[in-house]
């Protein structure tokens, strides 16, 4: 499907509200993106509100978009609450919003939940913004630290307590380690971030414990809620180690660590190399729904390989007629060659490939 140059842009009714995800500055990168370049041709027969909400990972990426949006077509509204992926599913079942944002596919009991909320179609995950995560650490006069997956879990599960411990110098020989003490920060809030997270850790490091949205308590660690407060915490706290997506990690000058893939490879993360990893992901969905099965374990060269990929879960069939059009619109515009483009200045990989011509194919179907 081409982007034709039809598509609505969503105005925003009042500032969005971030407090779930994340930061005032939505431009990580401190760029400027061109509305011009990036916006949809105004449609002056579209209006009406919809109501969206979910993952706080790509709410950067939904606030450009919808800024973009705003000149083109004032008579739309988008409200999009970053109440973090676990809430928009449950909201998107309950119907009071047309679609949400999710860090993970539909999965156990839900998809039959969300078809009955389509009622006429079915439910479908769509992915849209590739949000790749970075670990992000505080070690003054310790830059491009290199970890394994087995090094992760030992961290994250509190046994590797010291930023000497042999295992790390041995992936970092010529770095000056300290002896302070690592300070493991993990999501407090149930967490897409999180579940991706830990599916690395369990496929590719031994992780104990089952990959959920909820960090488990067993593992220990600090808790900090929401992406805003992981990077916070990290730029405070000498010593300290967590996860967030890259745009937060950038947006707090964060240094990042560099992470060993399948082949032993330590990469550095760009969304280049991330997008190495979700290039070749494989499509577990039939039809038009397009949930992912990503290879956390990927021996692509040059592949990074902790990624998340946001979904945009909706109704094929079923939505209300305005709250469809405006939904479609929207979706048609995030998924062109411009709204993809915006996306990598603000921290995210782009879309590219087969990938990107199934998600138009699937957002064309929506009627």
């Amino acid at each position: 499907m081409k982007y034709a140059g039809r598509l609505a842009a969503v105005a925003v009714a009042g500032a969005l509200s971030l407090a779930a995800c994340g930061t005032d500055n939505n431009n990580p990168s401190g760029s400027t993106t061109s509305a011009s370049a990036a916006a949809p041709a105004a449609d002056n027969g579209l209006s009406g509100s919809v109501n969206a909400a979910g993952s706080s990972a790509q709410a950067n990426a939904i606030t450009e978009w919808t800024k973009n949006f705003t000149a083109a077509n004032p008579g739309v509204t988008l409200n999009y609450q970053p109440s973090g992926s676990g809430a928009g599913v449950q909201a998107f079942i309950q119907g009071t919003v047309a679609f949400a944002g999710s860090d993970s596919a539909l999965k156990d009991d839900e998809p039959a939940q969300a078809d009955a909320r389509c009622k006429t179609g079915k439910a479908i995950n769509i992915p849209m913004v590739t949000g790749p995560i970075a670990v992000v650490y505080n070690l003054p006069g310790v830059d491009g630290l290199q970890l394994s997956p087995k090094t992760l879990v030992g961290i994250f599960n509190s046994k590797i307590t010291k930023w000497d411990d042999p295992a790390i110098k041995a992936e970092n020989p010529d770095a000056q380690l300290p002896s302070t003490p690592i300070q493991a920060v993990h999501r407090s809030d149930e967490s897409g971030t999180s579940d991706n997270f830990t599916k690395f850790l369990k496929a590719t490091g031994d992780w104990p414990y089952e990959p959920a949205k909820a960090w488990p308590a067993e593992a220990g660690g600090q808790g900090a809620k929401g992406s805003d407060q992981i990077a916070a915490s990290v730029k405070d706290s000498e010593g300290a180690i967590s996860y967030v997506e890259l745009s937060y990690a950038e947006n707090s000058s964060l240094q990042k660590a560099k992470i060993a893939n399948g082949s032993g490879e330590f990469v550095e993360l760009t969304p280049e190399s991330a997008a190495k990893t979700v290039e070749t992901a494989e499509i577990k969905g039939t039809g038009n729904d397009l949930a992912l099965s990503i290879d956390y374990a990927t021996k692509t060269p040059g592949a990074y390989p902790i990624v998340l990929v946001t979904y945009e879960i909706t109704c094929e069939k079923g939505l209300p007629a305005d709250q469809q059009k405006i939904v479609k619109s929207f979706l048609t515009y995030t998924a062109s060659d411009e709204g993809q483009a915006v996306l990598k200045e603000l921290g995210y990989a782009p879309l590219s490939g087969d990938l990107l011509t199934k998600v138009r194919t699937a957002v064309e179907a929506i009627s």
